[in-house]
């Protein structure tokens, strides 16, 4: 005997004051984010501890020199940082980040960052980004750390 789909029905499932799921409250965070937005992010995969963003490079993203302003590289991979270390439910704040360039990032490419959590303490969370382009060729390593709080994120 199964039990019954309650999502199926239109039934609401009760507040348990259980976090909300990662995939809801990174689609939530989203909706509010006008930057990540701007920046034509979007959101492949959500979970606890780790997200995967993709975005393409546009013309209106580059520097000087033809190339894509550092802080656009930098923007998606934080973004994917910030989704992957609040998934769990608990606002968390950056507090340190750094990145790499290994090499230019042009209009029209497309890149992908995967954020995934390394270490957490009650407190701190440490996460490592890595921003591949349409080549698989790696176009960014960003390292961040994040002070989680106590405050749970409501949807």
């Amino acid at each position: 005997m199964s039990a019954p789909d309650n999502a199926a029905a239109g039934a609401v499932p009760p507040d348990t004051g259980a976090p909300p799921a990662a995939e809801a409250l990174v689609t939530a965070l989203m909706t509010r984010d006008r930057f990540s937005q701007w920046l034509g992010i979007e959101v492949l995969e959500a979970a606890v501890g780790r997200a995967v963003l993709r975005m393409t490079i546009r013309d209106d993203m580059v520097n000087g020199f033809g190339t894509s302003h550092g802080g656009i590289l930098f923007s998606l991979a934080d973004s994917a940082f910030a989704f992957a270390t609040n998934a769990g439910g608990l606002l968390s704040v950056a507090i340190d980040c750094s990145v790499s360039f290994p090499v230019a990032v042009r209009p029209g490419d497309v890149l992908t960052a995967i954020a995934i959590e390394q270490s957490t303490t009650k407190r701190l969370a440490f996460c490592d980004v890595t921003v591949r382009n349409q080549d698989d060729v790696i176009a960014g390593h960003f390292r961040g750390t994040v002070y989680r709080t106590a405050i749970p994120h409501q949807l």
